[in-house]
This record gives structure tokens, C-alpha cells and sequence, in this order.
């Protein structure tokens, strides 16, 4: 499985690049700190899965939901931040993403959801 990380903070994308990295068949194939380096990277590298940030320079996460998905409807996007409102979790999932968690404590989950999908 081929995952980009998107998030502006540089000590959450190498923590999470650290954490699937360790998944067995997972390789991350990109790292973006904003809007529209996600999506740049996102077409040229076509990912299975994106782990996006809501707030990010350049837009919002949710801004680029729709657009991602219109390029590849397959890309699984999971949704992690510190803004866990359930506002913001039905605008993503309505937008497209497929997974909404928390930044705070959540971590643990996407290592389920890529070994599910791997799995699969």
C-alpha cells in the first residue's frame, strides 16, 4: 500500500511516518505540509491512502476532499487533527473522506484501518 502524509507540522508527519512505516507492504511514497502540494503530489504519485490534516497552508483538508477524489475515487482518505468537532467530521465525510480521527488520541486507529485494507 502506497501512502502520502499531508500535515503542516513537520514532528506529526515523521511520527506517522514512523508508525506505517512499520506496517508490513506499506510504503510512504510522499510527505506535503500544505493544500496544494497535496494535491500535486497526489497526482503525480497516485496514492492508495492520504492521511490529510484539516488546517494546513494554502486551504483546509476538507477543501481538497472533493478534488482528490474526482482525480481517483479509490484514494482512501483518512482525516487526522486536532479539530474533532463533529461539524468538521460530517462536512470531511460528506466531502468524501473515508475516516475521520483524532490527533489526541487516535493515532492507534489508522494502523487498523491500513491493516484492514491491506488485508482486504
Amino acid at each position: 500500500m502506497r501512502i502520502l502524509i499531508a500535515d503542516d507540522s513537520i514532528p506529526v508527519r515523521e511520527r506517522l511516518v514512523g508508525i506505517v512505516s512499520e506496517i508490513k507492504d506499506v510504503t510512504v511514497v510522499g510527505q506535503a505540509g500544505n493544500t496544494i502540494e497535496t494535491v500535486l503530489l497526489t497526482k503525480e504519485l497516485n496514492p492508495d491512502l492520504i492521511v490529510l490534516d484539516i488546517k494546513m497552508p494554502g486551504g483546509t483538508g476538507m477543501d481538497i476532499i472533493g478534488d482528490i477524489k474526482k482525480f481517483n475515487p479509490k484514494i482512501v482518505i483518512i482525516i487526522l487533527t486536532i479539530h474533532h468537532f463533529p461539524q468538521y467530521k460530517e462536512k470531511c465525510i460528506n466531502a468524501g473522506a473515508d475516516y475521520f480521527f483524532s490527533k489526541s488520541g487516535e493515532f492507534e486507529k489508522i494502523i487498523d484501518v491500513i491493516e484492514e485494507l491491506i488485508s482486504k
